[in-house]
């Protein structure tokens, strides 16, 4: 069956949110709808629709011009399966004593490594992003330092690879949270496939809004893979969660980026430890004062 996709981008996002809404109504309807920050520094909002049947052009056209949107670009997807595809062009990733693999590559995890399994999903965190990768290596060199923590949270896990890393290395709680109800799902499947069932718990949660995380703070390593405006406005509230001499290591961060982040979280109570650039991305590891 084909699919179709319709996008368009906006400056303000209010607006794209909006849109993002107002898009529910058409006829016919789609059948999923996104609205994400774009990673490039633009400041632009994308606003995504898909389809299992042509989309009104029309409709979408007049739907634009009374949100300020850019014209949609409508496109007729390739019937690709998309998970199997990713599936054979990923490679397994090592950082450090970590080595994360699709179970394809079961054979080749190296004595001695730390194995993550991860397959191909709807969530992200493969450890081929240089985002995921830079917060491995983060979390290798605290293991290296001989610090241990009492209680870890990875927040916006997605596929929970960071969570499972934390887990891997030493025998402390560990909560795996996201806003994405998918991700969570695909998280608490990752958490079966590697042996980690009651080593890591999976909860849905917007940053730190939920019981079990309250109950469960000061937490001594906090992870956060996000996006910029997510972590600023989450500088606050992590300050809160943080035990004092506890790190947090945050990326999702465009190179350009970094230094705003880290500048509000110096400003929240947390110092800098170390920073590392992967291709166009940043990774914080930072400390707590």
């Amino acid at each position: 069956m084909p699919t179709y996709s319709a996008l368009t981008t906006l400056p303000v996002e209010s607006h794209a949110q909006a849109l993002g809404e107002a898009l529910e109504s058409l006829d016919p309807a789609p059948d999923g709808v996104g609205v994400f920050e774009l990673e490039d520094g633009s400041g632009l909002w994308e606003v995504g629709a898909y389809f299992t049947a042509p989309p009104d052009t029309i409709a979408l056209a007049l739907m634009a011009a009374a949100h300020g949107a850019a014209d949609f670009a409508v496109s007729e997807l390739p019937e690709i399966d998309w998970v199997a595809h990713v599936r054979r062009e990923l490679k397994p990733v090592e950082a450090g004593r970590f080595f994360v693999y699709g179970g394809h590559d079961a054979d080749r995890l190296p004595p001695g490594r730390l194995g993550l399994l991860i397959e191909a999903s709807m969530a992200f965190g493969t450890g081929h992003h240089g985002t995921t990768l830079g917060c491995l290596r983060a979390l290798d060199r605290l293991a290296d330092s001989g610090w241990q923590p009492r209680a870890v949270i990875d927040v916006g896990c997605g596929t929970a690879v960071l969570a499972m890393a934390a887990a891997k290395l030493w025998p402390v709680m560990v909560l795996a949270s996201d806003i994405d109800a998918v991700a969570v799902e695909v998280a608490q499947a990752n958490i079966m496939a590697n042996g980690l069932e009651g080593r890591v718990h999976c909860i849905e949660a917007a940053g730190f809004e939920h019981e079990q995380i309250t109950a469960a703070a000061p937490f001594d390593l906090v992870f956060a893979n996000i996006l910029k405006g997510p972590l600023i406005d989450l500088a606050g509230s992590m300050a809160s969660h943080t035990r004092t001499g506890g790190y947090a290591i945050l990326s999702g961060l465009l190179v350009d980026q970094a230094d705003e982040v880290r500048s509000v979280y110096e400003a929240a109570g947390f110092a800098l430890e170390s920073r590392e650039d992967i291709g166009d991305w940043a990774s914080l590891c930072l400390r707590r004062a």
